[in-house]
């Protein structure tokens, strides 16, 4: 019996799970975009408490891996280096485009469909990847600009396109089109359970000194303007 704490930070909601190998436990989300650095050990504390499991009992920290918001991707990658060193347990990474395509296909299973989840980058554009209904990637991760030629080549060829994830509405007022379908569901750390079991099994674990998050784009730093 392995209980695995899972730590989503990738995009404005900070999500925490607690599972018994791949049962899902306990899950506790934000309240409030961007407060990352305010709850995550409170919602760490809280999965624990409700769940009567203690620190000591942890076997790995599941972190989802980014693409996503910079600053909470170092917020949670921190902490679960932070916990993975103090109770010399190992650290497993699960790519947050890959498991939300997971969920997604549970929720949502069209044959020959290619399933891209979204994260939302600003203005009108996304993070995303393209995967088919075996997890197989068939477009890599890319920042993806979203207008009325998206996926233009795929649509024009009849293919089924399932679009999820905080940056998928961004699709919906461009890509209207009987091949596209929209699944509401965004990332949550519920979401790296399965995926996370599977690595804890294989023993795919990530090395915790050297371990960076999935940036892709450096973060976007500006100049205050001063006041007059």
């Amino acid at each position: 019996m392995s209980y695995l704490l899972h730590i989503e930070t990738s995009t404005d909601i900070c999500s925490i799970a607690l599972s018994k190998n791949d049962q899902l436990l306990q899950l506790k989300e934000g309240s409030k975009g961007y407060s990352h650095a305010a709850e995550i050990t409170l919602l760490i504390q809280a999965v624990l408490e409700d769940a009567a499991v203690t620190m000591k009992d942890l076997s790995a920290v599941v972190l989802s891996s980014g693409p996503g918001s910079y600053t909470a991707l170092r917020i949670g990658t921190s902490t679960a280096k932070g916990i993975c060193y103090a109770l010399d347990i190992p650290l497993i990474v699960v790519d947050t485009l890959k498991a939300l395509a997971h969920a997604t296909i549970q929720e949502k299973n069209i044959e020959d469909a290619y399933y891209f989840p979204m994260i939302d980058a600003r203005r009108m554009e996304v993070y995303t990847a393209g995967f088919n209904s075996n997890l197989e990637i068939v477009a890599p991760l890319e920042a993806k600009i979203i207008n009325e030629t998206s996926f233009k080549e795929l649509m024009d060829q009849q293919k089924s396109l399932v679009f999820s994830g905080n940056g998928a509405p961004k699709c919906q007022t461009t890509l209207k089109n009987s091949t596209t379908h929209f699944v509401p569901l965004v990332c949550s750390a519920a979401y790296l359970v399965s995926l996370g079991y599977a690595a804890y099994q294989a023993q795919q674990f990530a090395d915790v000194a050297y371990y960076t998050p999935v940036y892709f784009k450096a973060p976007n730093i500006t100049t205050p303007k001063k006041k007059l």
